[in-house]
């Protein structure tokens, strides 16, 4: 999402490149660009007007300082912006009550069952909560099924009855606190088009159960349309935020840009994999980052947080300084990287990813679950000493794992090279390119 607007804007920026002091005309070509980009991503026309307008009255004729380039002081003002534009401050879910229900809602085919459980998964992960999710989905066929599966994949109660919506829910939470369970999730029914049946059966759950949260969820692909979506639920219920999913999709992304801007109603979550741990709190600083390619190190330093414990990540710099950096440490690094998702994702959030060309790698899986059978084919020696594997050695290995020896001559010279990069970087005798 957003890599091409991000990039238009990032070129349009370029062309301002070693000029003393910004002004109309040299930015003239540069807004342009960048209006035609917004737009081009699905941005509503209003919000991109008020964006340009802001963006050249805050830049005409500022004055360029020394120690700062005219680009430098441009983008920042085009960041700020895109800040703004997003929501300022990220707001985040509510979750230091003592016990928690949020209601989600949402047109059929939003994803909400899937983000019911997403949703779960990630409060008893980052907030030691303990969920349960409420079926009262009970038009759709197979729904309930669908979070009784998702549930059960997750180990998370999912609660069910055969009665009314309204009474399915006061039970659930019922059971909820007779059962210490303290976020309740309730994932009510979806239509195809906003009608009075969904807003009624929607109204008389937020008439009867004191809602902590009511969160819409919405497809990002919808593009302006999600715009009327949000109001339509914003004017009937009182939405605390929304949640937009299949942002991994095709989408142009041009609907977080517009959402907040004209309906006031926050982004909590996005959803950036179909896997059940695809949820990222949505932050306004970091995303604006992303799209100008400066890249989302908190992101990936919470993820890392996760899984890695703090003595573990220092004893690890550690050896790396010290280039004592073995194949035993890789092999656990290895898996580590591994529980954060798909590694293209991660590397897509390094500052520069797109201007490097890193945003198109692909990572096969298979490549890896190859470089782990060659790595637990030595033996530990051997990963503690790997300056002892010469060629019968490497020959027992390549049989072993099932590969062959040039790979693994290659994946020992690559371990090489990057334990020399890592003692560059440390010893400060090698400059990121960011």
């Amino acid at each position: 999402m957003f890599e091409y607007m991000g990039d238009r804007i990032s070129n349009a920026i370029k062309n301002i490149r070693g000029m003393g002091r910004i002004t109309e005309e040299n930015i003239n070509d540069a807004m342009k660009e960048i209006r035609m980009a917004l737009l081009e991503a699905d941005v509503n026309y209003s919000v991109v007007k008020e964006f340009i307008s802001n963006v050249k009255e805050k830049a005409l004729g500022l004055n360029v300082d020394k120690s700062l380039k005219p680009d430098e002081l441009f983008i920042k003002i085009v960041k700020d912006e895109l800040v703004h534009l997003l929501g300022d401050n990220y707001e985040p879910i509510e979750t230091k009550e003592n016990f928690v229900v949020i209601l989600l809602c949402g047109l059929q085919g939003s994803g909400k069952t899937t983000t019911s459980g997403k949703l779960a998964n990630l409060l008893r992960k980052k907030y030691n909560r303990k969920p349960l999710l409420v079926a009262c989905d009970i038009y759709r066929p197979a729904a309930i099924k669908q979070l009784e599966d998702i549930g059960s994949s997750l180990n998370i109660p999912v609660f069910t009855e055969d009665k009314k919506v309204l009474e399915i829910a006061q039970d659930g939470i019922n059971y909820a606190k007779e059962n210490n369970l303290d976020y309740v999730i309730i994932d009510t029914a979806g239509r195809l088009q906003i009608d009075e049946d969904l807003m009624n059966e929607l109204k008389l759950l937020e008439e009867n159960i004191p809602f902590n949260e009511t969160i819409l969820v919405i497809d990002a692909m919808m593009g302006q349309d999600a715009i009327n979506v949000i109001t339509g639920f914003n004017d009937a219920l009182k939405l605390s935020g929304c949640i937009l999913t299949k942002m991994d999709g095709d989408t142009k992304g041009g609907v977080a840009l517009s959402l907040r801007h004209l309906t006031n109603v926050p982004i909590k979550f996005v959803g950036d994999s179909e896997k059940m741990d695809g949820l990222s709190e949505f932050h306004p600083l970091r995303m604006a980052e992303r799209i100008l390619d400066m890249g989302d190190i908190l992101s990936i330093a919470e993820k890392v947080e996760d899984i890695v414990s703090e003595d573990e990540a220092m004893e690890q710099a550690k050896k790396m300084r010290e280039g004592k950096f073995d194949l035993e440490d890789f092999l656990k690094t290895f898996k580590q990287i591994k529980k954060l998702g798909p590694l293209e994702n991660i590397i897509k959030m390094l500052p520069q990813a797109r201007s490097m060309g890193l945003n198109n790698i692909k990572v096969d899986p298979k490549e890896m679950a190859h470089v782990e059978a060659i790595i637990l084919s030595m033996t530990p020696y051997e990963r503690r000493h790997p300056e002892v594997l010469k060629a019968t050695r490497k020959q027992r290995i390549a049989k072993g794992s099932g590969r062959s020896v040039e790979e693994v001559n290659r994946l020992l010279k690559q371990f090489e090279t990057m334990k020399d990069m890592m003692k560059s970087i440390n010893n400060g005798k090698m400059k990121l390119p960011f």
